[in-house]
């Protein structure tokens, strides 16, 4: 089976996938357990609202992430109220979301080993100068490299600028 690109929980061929992401149903089945017809899936397909897994034979596989998404898709047209173009809006943003999450999770991760990396440092400066009112003047340039390369690296701006996608477009022949 194929994997589905771009996928948070990344391929199944490298065993990172869960379950949720395995891609095991076929059209008829996914369509019957989110009560829709298999012609609504292709067309939420076509519109981008979905992307089913393919076999080598490229036939659609879809996962238990899927189903969901389509219950929520019939739940905000059915209930709700709200046309394909704002799902799809709704949607991207979820997916934009999940992105940022993700990233200040990773940015949490390196905050914490950047503290323990200077924990770390400050100890081994203590032991080497039990004296902490004395600051050696090879830490003090250092310091001051490490300021000046903090200072400029925020002038840059972020070390992965935004996609530069505009906002999204909705509305008639979007």
């Amino acid at each position: 089976m194929a994997s589905k690109a771009g996928r948070s929980g990344g391929s199944p061929e490298l065993g990172a996938a869960s379950a949720d992401d395995r891609a095991v149903y076929i059209i008829s089945v996914a369509a019957e357990l989110a009560g829709v017809h298999p012609q609504t899936l292709r067309i939420y397909e076509r519109k981008g609202l979905l992307s089913p897994a393919r076999t080598a034979g490229n036939t659609r596989r879809y996962s238990a992430r899927d189903i969901e998404r389509l219950r929520m898709i019939q739940r905000l047209t059915q209930i709700e109220g709200i046309n394909l173009a704002g799902v799809k809006m709704i949607v991207e943003m979820e997916s934009q979301l999940d992105r940022m999450r993700r990233r200040l999770e990773r940015l949490d991760r390196e905050l914490e080993r950047s503290h323990l990396r200077a924990r770390d440092e400050i100890e081994r400066m203590e032991r080497r100068n039990p004296r902490a009112d004395i600051v050696p003047l090879a830490s003090v340039q250092q310091i001051r490299r490490t300021i000046r390369e903090l200072g400029a690296r925020a002038q840059r701006g972020p070390a992965h600028p935004p996609s530069g996608r505009g906002p999204i477009a909705a509305g008639p022949g979007s």
